[in-house]
């Protein structure tokens, strides 16, 4: 899914820049780009650390699925303060390139799911409840 989301990123890239090139000069572009970036970022992270937690457990899924949001938001939040920081930087163009990045990557997943690309994930089974399976067959079997 990630190295899906790269080619659009790649392409909404330049765009993003001319289009805070044009509407707020320089700092706009540069922070619109930087936009996208985080947005990039954002999602890659999201895959590649649900892909880390399936090696682990179930349980370990969850808990990335449900914590991982609230982390890596919090991490745009405070790029974003320190960010502000600099001279050139533009919080608007930075938020009006972060919002409808990240919703129109919440539709694109959103699309994946429903066209069913989730049914090809294999979850291993958990260990203890594998062993703990097949010890309840042989005593059945006997």
């Amino acid at each position: 899914m990630v190295r899906r989301a790269s080619v659009p990123a790649l392409v909404a890239l330049p765009l993003a820049g001319a289009l805070g090139a044009l509407l707020g000069g320089g700092g706009a572009a540069a922070s619109a780009a930087v936009g996208v970036a985080v947005v990039y970022g954002n999602f890659a992270a999201h895959g590649l650390s649900l892909a880390w937690a399936s090696r682990i457990s179930i349980a370990m899924v969850q808990a990335t699925a449900l914590l991982g949001p609230v982390v890596r938001l919090g991490t745009i939040l405070g790029l974003m303060f320190a960010l502000d920081r600099l001279t050139w930087f533009s919080p608007v163009a930075f938020g009006w390139t972060v919002v409808p990045g990240t919703l129109l990557l919440l539709a694109y997943e959103a699309r994946l799911a429903i066209r069913g690309l989730g049914g090809m994930l294999e979850i291993p089974p958990d260990p203890a409840a594998a062993r703990a399976g097949r010890a309840l067959s042989a005593r059945e079997a006997r």
